[in-house]
C-alpha cells in the first residue's frame, strides 16, 4: 500500500513541477511577445557608413533631381511675364506628375536625401524630390491631391506670415499644413516674409528663421530641419549660421553649388508653365543627370 501511495505522490509532484515549468515557459514567452509587440519601431538608418562625408564627396555625388513650384493655377490678365515661371495651370502640372509616374521616378524627402549625400544611403531607382514655396493654398488642394493619386510625397516650404491669409491668392491654413505633415510630407521653412537671405541683419535670425522654425514646429508637432532661401539668393558669408540654427540643409534654385557649404545650397529648377512634359523630363536629364569629377 505505502508502496503504491509513494508512487502516486512521486507522479503528482512531477505533475505539479512540469505544469509549472510548463506555465512559466508559457508566461515567459508571452511576456515576450507582449514586449516586442509594445516596442517601438527602430528607425533604420539606411547607410552604409558611419562617418559623415567631406564637402568633396557630397560634392561629387550623383546630383538629385528637385522640382520647384510656386503657384499651381490658371494665368490671368494682371500676370506679370516674370510671373508666368512661377505659375504652372492645374491640367498641366497634373500631366507632368503623371510623366514622373509613368517613367518611373519615386519621390524622395529630405531626410532620405540628407542620408544618400552624408552616409551613403540607398536611394529608390529614379529618385526626386517635388518641393513647393510660399504656403499657396492650390498646392494643397491641386498638388498634395495629385500627388497622392501616384504615391508621391512633397516637401513645402512654409512662409509664415502668410499662413490662412485669404485674397487674391489664398494660402494653406494651420489645419491644412498640418494635415500634409501627418500624411507624411514634408514641413519646412521658407522664412517670415520671403525676405532675401543676403540681406539679413542680426535680428532677422530671429524674424526670418527662428519664430518661423518654432511655429511650424508647433504646427506640426515635428522637427523642422530645412529650408528654402527666397528668390534662391544665398550669402557664402553667413551659410555656417543655418547649421547653427537647427537646419540639416537648405535648398537654392538653379545656380551653382557653394563648394564649402553643399549641403547647404542643394540645387532646385523650377518647373515653368510653359514646359510640357517632354519639355520637362528632358530639363530633368540635362540638369541633374550628370556625376561631378
Amino acid at each position: 500500500m505505502r508502496k503504491y501511495l509513494s508512487s502516486a505522490v512521486y507522479t503528482l509532484v512531477s505533475i505539479l513541477v512540469l505544469g509549472s515549468f510548463s506555465l512559466a515557459c508559457s508566461g515567459s514567452k508571452q511576456k515576450e511577445i507582449t514586449a516586442t509587440a509594445n516596442t517601438p519601431e527602430t528607425v533604420k538608418k539606411d547607410s552604409t557608413n558611419t562617418k559623415p562625408a567631406d564637402n568633396k564627396t557630397i560634392l561629387a555625388k550623383r546630383e538629385v533631381p528637385v522640382l520647384c513650384y510656386h503657384q499651381i493655377r490658371n494665368n490671368i490678365a494682371s500676370d506679370s511675364k516674370r510671373a508666368h515661371d512661377d505659375i504652372i495651370a492645374p491640367d498641366k502640372f497634373k500631366e507632368h506628375m503623371k510623366m514622373l509616374a509613368d517613367s518611373g521616378y519615386h519621390t524622395i524627402l529630405p531626410d532620405q536625401l540628407y542620408n544618400y549625400l552624408v552616409y551613403g544611403g540607398k536611394l529608390p531607382e529614379k529618385p526626386i524630390m517635388i518641393t513647393f514655396d510660399n504656403t499657396d493654398e492650390d498646392q494643397f488642394t491641386t498638388g498634395n491631391s495629385t500627388l497622392k493619386k501616384y504615391g508621391f510625397k512633397g516637401v513645402y516650404f512654409i512662409m509664415t506670415v502668410s499662413i490662412g491669409r485669404k485674397g487674391r491668392i489664398n494660402y494653406m491654413t494651420k489645419q491644412q499644413i498640418k494635415q500634409l505633415a501627418d500624411e507624411g510630407n514634408t514641413i519646412a521653412s521658407h522664412t517670415y516674409d520671403h525676405k532675401n537671405f543676403a540681406q539679413f541683419t542680426d535680428e532677422d535670425w530671429t524674424t526670418q528663421i527662428d519664430a518661423p522654425t518654432k511655429k511650424l514646429e508647433e504646427i506640426t508637432g515635428k522637427k523642422v530641419s530645412y529650408f528654402a532661401f527666397p528668390y534662391g539668393v544665398f550669402k557664402s558669408a553667413t551659410l555656417h549660421k543655418l547649421k547653427e540654427h537647427g537646419f540639416k540643409a537648405a535648398f537654392i534654385l538653379s545656380t551653382a553649388r557653394d563648394e564649402n557649404y553643399p549641403l547647404y545650397t542643394i540645387r532646385r529648377i523650377i518647373d515653368p508653365g510653359r514646359y510640357t512634359a517632354k519639355n520637362l523630363y528632358y530639363s530633368i536629364n540635362k540638369s541633374f543627370n550628370k556625376t561631378k569629377s
